[in-house]
């Protein structure tokens, strides 16, 4: 009898420890069919977490480390793991988009912040951070780490100066003349590099002064009042964010220029102060575009808040009518109109009526989100366009997908990063684009719908623009030139 207690024993214990060794191996073959690996969470790390899993749905980013990271790979005896960030950040998002074979269903991405260190960042995994700061962090040192790489060719780079483009004349010795030309591999800058267009127009003369150009890797767009009633939309911040302000005293030489003709030979002339017209818009958008909801308030008493509030989003975002448009001037555009006037009648074309162009019609304030362009709060959530009703949308040039959402819960103390993220797509057509979304925290990976992703709170969007297929042709043309 106590044989068959033993025996009984050791067969519970076999059991148990096969339960042990297969069945959270079974159950992880299971949890990762059609899912991505979690993070380990290291200690309040859950804004690493949740940037990295955002950044990994950008295949266009993705793409764009594997271009710089090329070169490193020309030396095999050089380690490269734990010396370059752009290295470690390439490998981390490979294997988030189940591009690289991993047996774990949950990774370790302290590597990510022991190469921060090494770039001066001192990041604490034990204290509350946040996934903006962070993702300014990454891209600020992707451009330090492009900025030391050498810009001419050495001598001793057997390997570059194989290259075809690489000539016996750029190489020889030269008296005069410029250095061989930067390579296009550093010349570029990350997908989610953008440009601001800063415009002043003096309110007094009309006198535009020069478009200033402000380098911007994310959009940190304000909420603007609530209006009760009204829904709060990403057109609104972004309208917001664009709308023109008044900068008062400010010295206009157009206006002093003006004066000092009209004045007498030798008076001395003061400069003449009016107010400006400032406006913001996008000068060059990029091909990842990030976009920040700043949910930090003030009250009163000096305290922090968080404004909870929704914003709503849509799966694809329209962005011509926030597009910097070069000004046509007025002689130009009055011969354009005449020319048009004298080929069809106003109004009509072969006897339909038609809406007038915007050269046309009544100079005065124009309707909120009709500037040339839909709003991107007319697309449908399943990506189709409501052409019948909005024909100017019909071939948007600037148009985005949305592709993962960061969201934050808590206040402004304390609380917890998530991300919604497209699933990777499918290793048979890798080209395509997944409908499959999922919610990740930390860890935890589950699937989840397009209606909850647009339901959630965001705190960051990424999006990537959507090529039409006559913009992928025009770029083939030019790939082949």
């Amino acid at each position: 009898m106590k044989n068959w207690g033993v025996i009984g024993g050791v067969a519970a214990a076999l059991a148990a420890g096969l339960y042990v060794l297969w069945g959270p191996i079974a159950e992880r073959k299971r949890r990762r069919k059609g899912l991505v690996p979690g993070l380990l969470n290291l200690g309040n790390t859950c804004f690493m977490n949740s940037l990295l899993q955002g950044l990994s749905s950008c295949p266009s980013f993705i793409k764009w480390l594997e271009e710089f990271t090329a070169q490193y790979k020309r030396d095999p005896n050089q380690s490269t793991e734990h010396r370059y960030l752009s290295v470690t950040l390439l490998h981390l998002l490979r294997a988030l988009s189940c591009q690289e074979v991993t047996e774990d269903d949950v990774l370790d991405a302290s590597c990510l912040l022991e190469v921060l260190r090494m770039y001066r960042w001192q990041i604490s995994s034990f204290e509350e951070q946040d996934a903006h700061e962070l993702f300014h962090v990454l891209t600020s040192s992707l451009e330090d780490e492009r900025d030391r790489q050498p810009r001419v060719t050495h001598l001793f780079d057997v390997h570059s100066l194989e290259q075809p483009e690489i000539t016996q004349k750029q190489i020889s010795c030269r008296t005069r003349g410029s250095l061989p030309p930067v390579s296009n591999h550093w010349k570029s800058q990350h997908p989610f590099h953008g440009r601001l267009t800063s415009n002043m127009v003096c309110k007094h003369c009309e006198h535009q002064s020069p478009v200033r150009y402000d380098t911007f890797d994310s959009l940190s767009l304000s909420i603007p009042a609530a209006v009760w009633g009204r829904p709060m939309t990403l057109d609104h911040c972004l309208h917001h964010f664009i709308s023109s302000e008044s900068v008062k005293d400010v010295v206009c030489d157009n206006c002093t220029k003006i004066q000092a003709e009209g004045t007498l030979n030798g008076q001395s002339i003061e400069n003449q102060r009016t107010t400006f017209v400032k406006q913001l818009k996008l000068g060059k958008l990029p091909q990842c575009l990030c976009i920040h909801l700043q949910r930090l308030s003030w009250s009163n008493q000096g305290a922090p808040l968080k404004r909870h509030e929704h914003v709503q989003f849509n799966e694809f975002l329209i962005m011509d009518i926030y597009k910097y448009r070069i000004p046509v001037h007025k002689s130009s555009q009055n011969e354009l109109n005449q020319k048009n006037s004298e080929e069809t009648t106003p109004g009509t074309k072969d006897g339909t009526a038609v809406k007038p162009s915007e050269a046309e019609q009544p100079s005065g304030p124009k309707p909120v989100f009709m500037n040339g362009a839909c709003s991107s709060s007319f697309l449908m959530s399943s990506g189709t366009f409501p052409l019948a009703a909005f024909p100017e949308c019909s071939s948007p040039v600037y148009l985005y997908r949305l592709m993962a959402v960061v969201v934050h819960h808590g206040d402004m103390h304390s609380g917890h990063f998530v991300t919604y993220r497209r699933s990777p797509p499918s290793p048979k057509s890798p080209l395509s684009v997944s409908t499959q979304w999922l919610w990740i925290s930390d860890d935890t990976v589950r699937k989840a719908s397009l209606q909850e992703v647009l339901s959630s709170s965001a705190y960051l969007l990424f999006y990537e623009r959507v090529h039409s297929r006559v913009q992928h042709h025009s770029l083939e043309l030019k790939a082949e030139d």
